[in-house]
């Protein structure tokens, strides 16, 4: 028995140099399957190489790139500044006044051959231009509360007025015997009357130094 014993442990030394050695081994063969179509072995691994894209890289190492954002640039509303030009001051028309001023100066009577008329009463009236422009056709009406018949001279007029220029009248209404007259003045230019005086008393014009004697006469305007 021990000998049995010894004869196998020493089979199993000598076959023990085949164990650390490797052996090829045989490729395994596959059962085909008939449903399938039967795969490939390769007796080399498949290794699959991923493709790289080659990139030339600049042999400059590149700086560093700061990016700053820049702002829109809005272009600068222009402003309009106006020349200055000449300023024109217009000249201020002269202010257009009609005036008048009428004084009856006195009345005396007399006797009227001439006309038919007996008693008359006359009148004498000063019309002074006050305003400032001229009065065409400037005329003196008189009328008389006991007047009889129309008297040509009641009514006198000049062509013209000037401004600042005055002119006596001598007008003349027919009136009753020794009676007392009021009488009534419309001045008037271009027809249209610019005043109207009422005297109840005509005073005497002897007893005031007489009757003028520049009767039609126009002159500037006396203090």
């Amino acid at each position: 028995m021990k000998r049995l014993i010894a004869a196998v442990l020493l089979t199993l030394i000598l076959t023990s140099c085949d164990v650390f050695s490797v052996q090829p081994q045989p490729f395994p063969v596959w059962t085909p399957i008939p449903t399938r179509t039967p795969g490939i072995v390769s007796p080399t691994p498949i290794i699959v190489i991923p493709t790289w894209t080659s990139t030339v890289l600049p042999t400059d190492t590149p700086g560093i790139i700061v990016l700053t954002p820049v702002s829109p640039t809005v272009p600068p509303t222009e402003t309009f500044t106006p020349t200055p030009t000449d300023t024109i001051t217009p000249t201020p028309s002269p202010v257009v006044v009609q005036s008048v001023a009428v004084d009856i100066l006195g009345c005396n009577t007399s006797i009227d051959i001439t006309h038919g008329m007996g008693e008359v009463t006359n009148a004498y009236v000063t019309v002074k231009n006050t305003g400032t422009v001229d009065l065409p056709n400037t005329c003196s009406l008189l009328r008389a509360i006991d007047e009889d018949r129309e008297h040509p001279d009641k009514k006198k007029c000049v062509d013209n007025l000037p401004a600042q220029n005055q002119v006596t009248f001598k007008l003349t209404v027919d009136s009753q015997y020794q009676v007392g007259t009021i009488i009534q003045v419309d001045t008037t230019s271009n027809d249209v009357i610019l005043l109207r005086l009422d005297k109840q008393s005509c005073k005497d014009i002897g007893l005031l130094g007489g009757a003028p004697s520049d009767v039609g006469v126009v002159k500037p305007i006396q203090p």
